[in-house]
């Protein structure tokens, strides 16, 4: 390991686990990247996301963003065309995006559509679908109400998702972000996945959350600590 990383781990106390406030200042502290590090939340929950009944899945705005421009495409036509450019949506279009994409072009971070251009768009599910890209009703990204699933995006509004093993990441800003942001963007996150919790799942829900900045070591974080509902 190099010099910066092993000096940012000698930083963590082994084996400790810390309160949520402390652990972001921790992190804070313990960053060195040249680049504004991005803050990432992880959290290990007692579920089998293999069982359809026990996928964890959802949306949530952070309170104070991400602190990145996210470049929105919209697939849609006529009225709401002009409705997604009047929100803010970086690219607006239908047939000529959907070409655009299909010969290699991805210069957005999300996408959103309207449900009557699903038809043209599912034709992208294996070059959207992998990226993550791909619009979602379950997310709100396929929908009428244009207007509304632009601004949250540009406002903050971040996906989670289990991975095989029952962990969900989530990036809730930058290192630059001062403690409280930071603090009020985890809790969000924190409480829209314990809300999340399938009724199938016994047990303890939340078994490990960590926080950890692009370049940095990870910090446990002491899940008694996050209060209630747990």
């Amino acid at each position: 390991m190099g010099k910066k990383i092993t000096a940012a781990m000698e930083k963590i106390e082994k084996g400790k686990e810390y309160a949520l406030e402390e652990a972001i200042s921790l992190l804070k502290e313990s960053a060195f990247a040249k680049f504004d590090e991005t803050v990432d939340l992880a959290l290990n929950l007692g579920v089998d996301p293999r069982k359809s009944e026990q996928m964890v899945r959802g949306t949530v705005v952070l309170p104070h963003g991400m602190g990145k421009k996210v470049r929105v495409l919209v697939f849609a036509k006529g009225e709401k065309e002009r409705e997604a450019l009047d929100a803010g949506a970086d690219f607006v279009g239908a047939e000529d995006l959907v070409e655009k994409i299909t010969k290699g072009w991805l210069d957005f971070d999300k996408a959103v559509a309207t449900p009557d251009i699903m038809g043209i768009v599912g034709k992208l599910g294996k070059i959207l679908g992998p990226r993550g890209l791909m619009p979602n009703p379950k997310l709100g990204t396929v929908t009428f109400d244009i207007a509304r699933a632009v601004r949250e995006i540009k406002a903050g509004k971040v996906e989670y998702k289990a991975e095989k093993a029952g962990i969900v990441h989530v990036p809730i800003g930058k290192v630059s972000f001062d403690t409280q942001r930071l603090l009020d963007n985890a809790k969000v996150v924190i409480e829209s996945i314990i809300k999340a919790k399938p009724a199938t799942s016994k047990g303890r829900y939340l078994r490990k959350v960590s926080i950890s900045s692009t370049m940095g070591p990870g910090i446990t974080v002491d899940i008694a600590s996050l209060g209630k509902g747990v």
